[in-house]
């Protein structure tokens, strides 16, 4: 099959994005002609061509909303439909969605749309999930398939009434395997990481007011990503004394050699889809501590793999960070149950294997309209 990927921004690596490049090298080895469309100019653009990929970045797709540059994107995007020709259309993230289903029904080409989380989700503002549900039901209409990254994405669609049953199904994300580089950990203090853009969807500044709290404990810890609220986590870890304890490293490249050093693996959320940081922990066998929020309870139970902590739940996550750092019996069996549960279900073969098949159902139903 001819497949076009379209996703909106190049210049951000998120789980979007790197379930997007995962997916897009798989369907290539499968044997399929791929194409990627792609919102401007960015890290995503650059791995992509890296990776030998056909890549065209699109001027006018991008995430803020503008009415003229939007309706210039939906003819840009028509475009290059057209010139491509595609047998099916995938697309990920919001205004990819909106505008490639507009452009997919207008060309009577089948489309499927990938929510990586919806923005109706429970956490955001009340006017965020009123406007979202309202434009995803209108667009639903015009999609062949709706694919969500976790089940709990899949119940929030038809509990809000989004589109028909029939419509959506589960593919939940998978990570590629980093057993080769998982080494033995060693050292004084319990080294923690998150692995996480700095923005309302995360609440580093909670974990931040917790480690203060116990900061007599033997932990460093590591904070990877960046975004517009790390200066104000910066400031608030240098008032509360915690420069020798927490290192911030910025955007990096080297995320799994920073994994394989770490001890435990730490993702605290407002909401979520089914984040790909906590796969890739898990695959490093590191035990999690995470926010239960979206489909995060699909990647871990509380007290086996790790510890769920409720949404804003400062002290469940003081208790579940004071367990973990004082029990090294503790971490060891729950990163063996992590790395085992990632082994069973979150290869990334498994998410490319039923997204073919998703494929497969779609462009076989638009040839026997």
């Amino acid at each position: 099959m001819k497949l076009l990927f379209v996703i909106t921004r190049s210049d951000v690596i998120g789980g979007a994005s790197v379930h997007l490049h995962d997916l897009v090298m798989g369907m290539e080895l499968k044997g399929h002609t791929v194409r990627v469309l792609i919102g401007g100019d960015g890290i995503l653009l650059d791995r992509l061509l890296t990776s030998g990929v056909d890549v065209r970045s699109l001027i006018y797709l991008k995430r803020k909303i503008n009415f003229l540059d939007d309706v210039k994107c939906y003819y840009e995007l028509k475009k290059e439909v057209l010139l491509f020709a595609p047998d099916l259309i995938h697309l990920h993230s919001s205004k990819a969605g909106i505008i490639g289903r507009l452009v997919s029904h207008q060309l009577n080409s089948p489309s499927i749309f990938t929510a990586h989380g919806w923005s109706f989700t429970e956490g955001v503002s009340s006017l965020r999930r009123i406007t979202y549900k309202l434009i995803e039901r209108f667009i639903a209409n015009y999609s062949d398939k709706i694919i969500t990254v976790s089940e709990f994405d899949r119940k929030l669609a038809l509990s809000n009434s989004i589109c028909k049953s029939s419509l959506i199904s589960t593919v939940r994300n998978g990570v590629k395997d980093r057993k080769s580089i998982i080494e033995k950990k060693a050292g004084d203090k319990v080294r923690l990481i998150m692995v996480a853009r700095f923005d309302q969807q995360k609440n580093q500044l909670m974990l931040i007011e917790v480690l203060n709290k116990i900061k007599e404990l033997p932990f460093e810890m590591v904070f990877v990503g960046d975004g517009p609220l790390l200066s104000k986590v910066k400031e608030k870890s240098a008032r509360m004394g915690l420069n020798e304890k927490i290192t911030f490293l910025g955007a990096r490249n080297d995320v799994d050699y920073l994994l394989s050093k770490a001890d435990v693996f730490i993702l605290i959320s407002n909401w979520e889809g089914l984040p790909l940081t906590i796969l890739e922990g898990m695959s490093h066998g590191l035990p999690i501590i995470a926010s239960n929020v979206g489909g995060v309870s699909e990647t871990i139970d509380d007290d086996k793999e790790g510890f769920l902590i409720p949404r804003n739940g400062s002290d469940e996550l003081l208790v579940a960070l004071a367990n973990i750092i004082k029990n090294a019996d503790m971490r060891e069996r729950f990163g063996r149950a992590a790395r085992d549960r990632y082994e069973n279900e979150f290869q990334v073969q498994q998410m490319i294997d039923s997204t073919e098949n998703i494929y497969l159902d779609v462009f076989k139903g638009s040839n026997e309209k």
